[in-house]
């Protein structure tokens, strides 16, 4: 279960992605979406980091660059954004991988392919396995 502040964060990245998906419809390229929500964020006064390095720690040392995440918003939740036909296995892997070493509060799996955004929002919390 989410903290109601970060449960306040997905709603407003919830709204801002499906405003993004219904402007600019389907069949463009990922970065337009990360463009175009990046900017939707800002306007609702979120902090807002794009391709953010994710470190890893291994036996104590730190790995800088071990993953790429697309988006951090207000530096609590991770987002994923794809374009694709249909997500598969990996790509919630990746999202979670990303949510477990970066120590956020939530992850967010987008695609911007689906017919309805809304059936390709994906949340995670630290608690999905």
């Amino acid at each position: 279960m989410l903290r109601p502040d970060v449960a306040r964060i997905t709603e407003d990245i919830r709204d801002a992605a499906v405003k993004v998906h219904r402007t600019l419809g389907r069949g463009l390229l990922e970065n337009a979406y990360r463009s175009c929500l990046a900017r939707e964020l800002s306007l609702r006064v979120h902090e807002v980091d794009l391709e953010v390095p994710v470190q890893l720690v291994y036996e104590g040392e730190r790995i800088p660059l071990a993953f790429c995440a697309d988006m951090v918003i207000d530096r609590r939740v991770v987002l994923e954004l794809k374009a694709l036909e249909m997500v598969i296995p990996r790509h919630f892997a990746q999202a979670r991988t990303y949510l477990r070493v970066g120590r956020y509060d939530a992850a967010i799996l987008l695609n911007f392919h689906a017919p309805r955004l809304i059936d390709g929002y994906f949340l995670l919390d630290p608690s999905f396995p």
